[in-house]
């Protein structure tokens, strides 16, 4: 019989068990636990690109005479699936951050300036699923797109519900310094409430549905009752303390967010009512008009506002920061928003908003995409905060 101890003794070169006899080069480690660094701070305001690429697909598959566009909804599919692939890039390099960086992670979750980002998870969830029943449909087949759509709806409520009590609570017992960020976590109910209803259909007619759509409106009431506690106090810290540190006074943008997004809600209530509870459409559309317009038209005067409050800041060296992101998705939501409307009243007018407004989102996701590439590519973006000589400031540092 042929002997197999030598065979195993000394094994053929280039084979699995020398292999892995080889002692491992120190760079390797070094290397690993590098990358591994870079994640220290990524916070949870990381979820912000997400959205704002999201809108544009999902805004832009809406805007009036799009179906006459040729190529334009395979350009927004094309944006959606690449934020999905963000979400999901990022999802793993937050799982990641949490199990090597959980000191920071837990800091984060605890600070009242970094806790209200948590509400850009709960949106980035809910958006990206949306995206899937209102475009992403057309590349992966609606039941591929209504169980995604369900898995993130769900998911991205549970958590925007959760940060809606836990971060208030938060800067309640810890006094965080008032900032548009704080809308963060309230409006993240009403995304839930505006996108929910595209579920709507997809339920069995009877208590399922009418389930479904009540609780969107329970939503869309905890969001806005919330959100009208929220803005005077953002308002006031305005007018009593003057604007805000110039990489923070992109936020201002932030109140758009409920304003946008409540009124898509109402249209896409006004959509569902004569079906679901059998209310009479034109009950129904006169509802969601009467609360959208007026809605709108603050969001006209808020966007002026805060444009100039951004036009001011950077003739003052207001540079890139990812607060940039926060001139997307709330952009995003008052086209989405004006798109409902120029539907329900067949004014003209509504139409042209809705594309003015696409133009603007386009424009500053582009804007920010290329800052946020350059800024990875240099690290600058995932460096650790730098405090200014003589003084930090807490609230420009983590917007990085």
């Amino acid at each position: 019989m042929a002997p197999a101890a030598p065979s195993l003794a000394r094994p053929l070169p280039g084979s699995q068990s020398q292999s892995q006899s080889r002692p491992q080069s120190p760079s390797q480690p070094r290397r690993l636990s590098a990358r591994l660094g870079s994640l220290r701070h990524l916070g949870p305001n990381w979820y912000a690109p997400v959205m704002g690429t999201t809108i544009v697909g999902t805004a832009g598959a809406g805007l009036p005479g799009a179906d006459g566009i040729p190529g334009l909804r395979t350009v927004c599919t094309a944006v959606w699936v690449l934020s999905l692939a963000l979400l999901l890039a990022l999802l793993c390099a937050r799982a990641l951050h949490w199990a090597h960086h959980g000191d920071q992670a837990r800091t984060h979750l605890l600070d009242p300036a970094t806790a209200p980002f948590y509400g850009c998870l709960a949106m980035a969830l809910t958006a990206v699923g949306g995206g899937a029943l209102v475009v992403g449909r057309d590349w992966i087949g609606l039941p591929a797109a209504l169980a995604l759509d369900a898995v993130l709806f769900t998911a991205g409520t549970v958590v925007g519900l959760a940060a809606a009590v836990a971060v208030p609570y938060l800067l309640v017992v810890r006094r965080g310094t008032p900032s548009p960020v704080w809308l963060l976590p309230v409006v993240a109910p009403m995304v839930s409430a505006a996108l929910g209803p595209l579920l709507v259909p997809h339920l069995p007619p009877g208590q399922g549905q009418r389930t479904l759509l009540f609780a969107c409106l329970a939503m869309f009431g905890l969001s806005l009752l919330a959100t009208l506690v929220m803005l005077p106090v953002v308002f006031a810290r305005l007018v009593t303390s003057g604007p805000l540190p110039l990489a923070l006074t992109p936020t201002l943008f932030l109140v758009l967010g409920p304003l946008g997004q409540s009124t898509t809600a109402a249209g896409h209530f006004a959509d569902l009512a004569p079906d679901v509870v059998h209310l009479p459409h034109a009950a129904a559309v006169a509802a969601a008009v009467l609360y959208g317009a007026p809605v709108m038209g603050f969001a006209l005067l808020w966007l002026g506002l805060a444009g100039a409050l951004v036009v001011r800041a950077r003739r003052r060296g207001m540079g890139f920061a990812m607060t940039w992101w926060a001139f997307t998705f709330p952009v995003g939501t008052c086209v989405t928003g004006a798109e409902s409307l120029g539907r329900q009243t067949g004014l003209g007018a509504f139409d042209v908003l809705a594309v003015a407004l696409y133009a603007l989102l386009v424009a500053a996701w582009a804007g920010a995409a290329v800052r946020t590439v350059r800024g990875l590519v240099s690290g600058e973006l995932l460096a650790g905060p730098r405090p200014a000589p003589g003084a930090p400031l807490p609230g420009t540092a983590r917007t990085r």
